[in-house]
């Protein structure tokens, strides 16, 4: 069985965090930090383990926050110097998962002295990303925090420039939203704008995340920015802006879909079929999509399919699924199958019912089926 993923942040990475802050500050009691942040340390899960340390370093760094953030900065690793943060704490200093705890600190205790917080989380990302502490700044300092963020987007370092962009990002997962943001992201555009094509692949795929969490809220700016870049756009650009339009191709949004040349209705005809027709949880049911084109010209299609689950209350919620990218040629015939699993995950819970399925062809529903979802025998 793998190792949790929790135990990334263990009681060995407490005691070396309090070595380096001892290294970097001979003051710091390490036996007291030690006390407060290793007790049931074990029986807690992942973001709760970091902010457990965070109340330890909070209890035993100096009160001066201008102090302590010098002190952190101290007992740091050099930074990384290319695309990889795939490193821990050495004798060099702290880096790698220690890095959640400590930016927390820092932002905790740095709203007070917001320019001093931001500075530090700029050298703290070169060793952990910052991208979660950032988003306290962006809340209670939006308008330094985007400037500061906008300047170093130039910055030398890959990881700080990928930080100004997915500590932005209006949805970040497991980061605090940013309210106003997903509202109106078109402030962090300029910075968007900046390192689309950035030299390093790692800072490109944040821009493509950021741009796929405001298509979610705001299709036709994401739209509108694929109809400016895409057209004799570089192959790196193209790539980034393909996963930014993830979200929208799946809702067959017509702007996106059209920008990519995928915005013709499909001629010709479709068919579905699901097999079984009943199936019970944890089971899988095929489906088999036939596409007979009438045209005389190939086409470019992008197939998905679109379950519409069954919820708690008898209604139902959609759920866009990939199917396949094809160009059909003149009066072809093809064939596609698909295996969809019905197994629980921990994002979908699964309900007993009849759950429709649509068969969508750039974005045009052509063919729908259906089968019966039962509760697993026990």
């Amino acid at each position: 069985m793998a190792e949790p993923f929790k135990n990334l942040i263990n009681a060995g990475l407490v005691r070396a965090c309090g070595q380096h802050l001892q290294r970097a500050w001979r003051g710091f009691d390490r036996k007291d930090f030690e006390a407060r942040a290793l007790p049931g340390l074990d029986a807690l899960e992942m973001k709760a383990r970091a902010m457990h340390i965070a109340d330890a370093l909070e209890a035993t760094l100096p009160g001066d926050f201008d102090r302590a953030a010098g002190i952190i900065e101290t007992a740091l690793a050099p930074p990384a110097v290319d695309d990889r943060l795939a490193f821990g704490i050495t004798d060099a200093g702290l880096a790698g998962w220690i890095g959640w705890p400590l930016g927390e600190f820092i932002a905790r205790r740095g709203q007070a002295e917001p320019e001093r917080g931001l500075l530090a989380l700029r050298e703290l990302t070169q060793r952990f990303t910052s991208e979660f502490a950032v988003r306290p700044f962006l809340l209670n300092h939006f308008t330094l925090t985007l400037a500061h963020l906008q300047r170093w987007s130039a910055d030398p370092s890959p990881h700080v420039r990928r930080w100004t962009s997915e500590g932005s990002r209006p949805r970040l997962p497991w980061g605090l939203q940013v309210k106003a943001l997903i509202a109106d992201p078109t402030p962090t555009l300029p910075l968007l704008r900046a390192l689309q094509d950035d030299p390093s692949a790692y800072v490109r795929r944040s821009v493509a995340n950021h741009l796929n969490d405001i298509a979610k809220d705001h299709p036709g700016l994401v739209a509108g920015w694929l109809e400016e870049h895409l057209p004799g756009a570089p192959a790196e650009r193209t790539t980034l802006l393909r996963h930014a339009s993830r979200t929208l191709v799946k809702r067959g949004d017509p702007r996106v879909l059209g920008a990519w040349g995928l915005g013709q209705r499909f001629r010709g005809e479709a068919t579905l079929v699901v097999s079984p027709r009943r199936v019970a949880v944890g089971g899988n049911v095929t489906l088999v999509a036939t596409l007979a084109s009438s045209s005389p010209r190939a086409q470019a299609l992008v197939v998905d399919y679109v379950v519409h689950h069954v919820k708690a209350n008898g209604s139902s919620s959609p759920k866009v699924f990939k199917g396949w990218k094809l160009e059909l040629a003149a009066r072809e015939t093809r064939r596609l199958e698909k295996v969809h699993s019905l197994r629980p995950i921990t994002t979908r819970v699964y309900y007993p019912g009849v759950h429709r399925v649509e068969l969508q062809v750039n974005g045009k529903v052509v063919a729908e089926a259906a089968f019966t979802l039962s509760r697993p025998s026990l």
